[in-house]
């Protein structure tokens, strides 16, 4: 397989930078490992939010496993591993606190500034939020992987882009990604989660094994680690020769009736959907709360330091650090949304039980 466009479009930096023995790729993987919105991975939720629990799948645990299983699927197939392992290690980095249902509520509180797509985040959170407003200055293909990586979707078989594309104005998840590597990470992504989030929701007494259809169970799996190599051996057979990246017609069709089933039994499962109310709530006093603070504050971030709440203080600093981003795009749901997006699981309840819990005045 060989990707439609040139080397030097894609190993395009914005700001220019003298090659090292790492190579672009592998430079791009340390850059993201290093950045803090990859640490903060490890506190925010991939579907269960369960923090107590270590053996529940965090969104840090996530990208790591689409990271071994796109390496995998390319070695398999001849593609660029170091590629795959950069874009899959920064495909989630715009996602919110609280997995999905925390995405879907700023999306829904967001609708004056277009909402929230994480997708679209992750790459502003890689050019504009991180290193304090001065960004990775990733590789274009990598900032191509991370704002197409759309693993919702689900297709059978899909091929690269041919012609380069504005990353910036992408404001939708129809983007096809523009090389075979960033194909694959979309295809590791359903892989990923779809295996371990039947694990998970075993581990929390939402269904059994039983309850997963026999028919799926004889041919994908019993096992999140069955599943995965099962899918990956499919595409890795099915894709070698071919111009896309594709699962066979059989196990395409599984892999739907498995989708399937985890959204009937667990992703509107009662418990999930009660804790969903209770997120929405929370992130929306949160919001409300910081444009209040930022209305009157404004960029004037000194007197952030002087609020009797923790998060207005961070908040101020965020800011802060970020002066010449937000001078340049004023709007007021703009910094809070980047502040809010990037706060972990325990950030956001500490945040919201400060503003929302009256305080004690510690009379006798």
């Amino acid at each position: 397989m060989k990707n439609p466009l040139s080397d030097q479009i894609y190993h395009a930096r914005k700001k220019p930078r003298r090659p090292d023995l790492r190579g672009d790729y592998f430079r791009d993987q340390t850059a993201i490992i290093h950045a803090a919105p990859f640490r903060r991975l490890k506190h925010k939720t991939q579907v269960f939010f369960s923090p107590q629990n270590d053996h529940i799948c965090t969104r840090i645990e996530h990208v790591l496993h689409v990271s071994t299983i796109a390496t995998t699927i390319c070695k398999g197939i001849g593609l660029d591993v170091e590629l795959a392992q950069a874009i899959a290690l920064g495909h989630d980095l715009g996602h919110a606190p609280f997995g999905h249902i925390g995405e879907k509520a700023l999306d829904e509180l967001t609708q004056e500034i277009g909402g929230f797509i994480h997708e679209v985040h992750g790459l502003r959170v890689v050019d504009k939020i991180t290193r304090d407003g001065k960004g990775l200055n990733l590789t274009y293909a990598v900032r191509d992987g991370i704002v197409s990586h759309c693993g919702e979707v689900f297709q059978k078989a899909i091929a690269p882009q041919k012609k380069p594309k504005d990353l910036e104005n992408i404001s939708t998840r129809q983007s096809s990604p523009l090389t075979y590597e960033g194909c694959v990470v979309r295809v590791a992504d359903k892989i990923a989660y779809l295996g371990r989030d039947i694990e998970d929701a075993i581990t929390a007494g939402l269904i059994t094994i039983k309850d997963v259809p026999e028919n799926l169970r004889k041919n994908l799996g019993s096992t999140n680690g069955e599943i995965i190599d099962t899918l990956v051996m499919d595409v890795v057979n099915c894709s070698t020769g071919r111009e896309e990246i594709t699962f066979s017609d059989n196990r395409y069709e599984l892999i739907c009736q498995l989708r399937d089933f985890n959204y009937e039994n667990i992703y509107n499962h009662p418990l999930i959907l009660r804790n969903d109310r209770s997120i929405v709530n929370l992130l929306k006093s949160l919001i409300q709360h910081l444009l209040h603070v930022y209305k009157g504050f404004g960029n004037e971030t000194m007197a952030y330091a002087h609020s009797s709440f923790i998060v207005d203080r961070h908040f101020g600093q965020f800011i802060s650090k970020r002066r010449r981003l937000y001078n340049s795009e004023p709007r007021s749901m703009r910094c809070v949304v980047d502040f809010v997006a990037g706060m972990t699981d325990s950030f956001a309840l500490e945040s919201a039980r400060e503003i929302l819990f009256p305080k004690s005045l510690g009379l006798l």
